[in-house]
C-alpha cells in the first residue's frame, strides 16, 4: 500500500503542505479532493520528485520515497501524469510513448516491436485509432493528453498519480481512460486520482481524501459520501459545520 503520513513543504511564507496524511488501499482508485491552494499540486510533485518535503514521509510497500530524485521514483515504480501535457511535439506518438524507455536515436527495440508495444497500450484507451507516426504536436490535445498517459502506463507503474488528466477529454475518451484506471486498480495498481469535478469523483472513486489549506480534513468510502458533504469538508463555515460532514 501506499502510506503519506505529516508531509510539510513551505515556500518562504507560504505553507503549501501543513500536514498532509494519506493511506491508499490496494485495489482501489483513491482520489485526492481539494479547492484551489489547498496542498493538491504540492502533493503530487512531492510524489513525483518534482520538489523535496520539508518533512513527513512517503512509503510504497514499506519503502521510503520522499525526497527522492524523479528517475529514483520511476525506478521504484511511480510514474505521474500531470495537468499539463508534456509532449516532445516534433517526435511521432510512438516515440513520446516510448521517451525514457526506448532511445530516440539508439533505439533498442525494432521498429514492428515499437509500433505493437504503443499500439497494445495505447487501444483500451483510444476509441479511434490513433496516427502512431503523425507527430504528436499535431495531434488534438486531447490526443495529445491520452499519448502521455499512454507513456505512464507502458512503464507498468506501481502507484499512478493522475493529476486533471481529464480535463481535455471528452466524455467517450474519459469513460475508457475510466475503464483503464478500474481494471488497473484490480489488478493490483495504486492509483491517485487529482480532481476538482464532483461528478467524477462519485462515479470512479472508492475511496476520497479531502485537503483543506495543505492539511488532510478526512479520509472517506465514496460510498458514504454524497456531494454536498465533501464540499462542506473542502471550505467549511464553522466547527459544527465541520462536525456535520464528517
Amino acid at each position: 500500500m501506499l502510506a503519506i503520513e505529516h508531509l510539510r513543504k513551505r515556500y518562504g511564507e507560504t505553507i503549501a503542505l501543513a500536514d498532509a496524511t494519506i493511506a491508499v488501499r490496494p485495489g482501489t482508485v483513491h482520489t485526492i479532493l481539494g479547492e484551489n491552494g489547498s496542498g493538491k499540486s504540492t502533493l503530487v510533485k512531492v510524489l513525483s520528485g518534482v520538489v523535496r518535503p520539508d518533512g513527513g514521509s512517503v512509503v510504497l510497500d514499506g519503502r521510503p520515497l520522499a525526497g527522492r530524485h524523479p528517475a529514483e521514483l520511476q525506478a521504484a515504480g511511480v510514474a505521474t501524469v500531470f495537468q499539463e501535457v508534456l509532449i516532445a511535439p516534433d517526435r511521432s506518438v510512438v516515440d513520446n510513448v516510448l521517451l525514457g524507455v526506448d532511445g530516440l536515436f539508439r533505439r533498442r527495440l525494432a521498429r514492428s516491436r515499437r509500433r505493437a508495444a504503443v499500439e497494445a497500450v495505447l487501444q483500451p484507451l483510444t476509441r479511434d485509432p490513433m496516427p502512431l507516426e503523425a507527430e504528436a504536436g499535431r495531434l488534438p490535445l486531447a490526443m495529445q493528453q491520452l499519448v502521455v498517459l499512454a507513456r505512464a502506463l507502458y512503464r507498468r507503474p506501481r502507484l499512478l498519480v493522475l493529476d486533471e488528466v481529464t480535463a481535455a477529454l471528452d466524455f467517450g475518451d474519459r469513460e475508457a481512460v475510466f475503464a483503464t484506471m478500474r481494471r488497473l486498480a484490480r489488478e493490483g495498481t495504486l492509483i491517485l486520482f487529482i480532481t476538482h469535478r464532483m461528478d467524477e469523483v462519485m462515479a470512479l472513486s472508492d475511496d476520497v481524501s479531502v485537503l483543506r489549506a495543505g492539511r488532510s480534513v478526512a479520509t472517506l468510502p465514496v460510498a458514504g459520501c454524497d456531494p454536498e458533504s465533501l464540499l462542506r469538508l473542502m471550505a467549511p463555515q464553522t466547527a459544527a459545520e465541520l462536525a456535520h460532514a464528517l
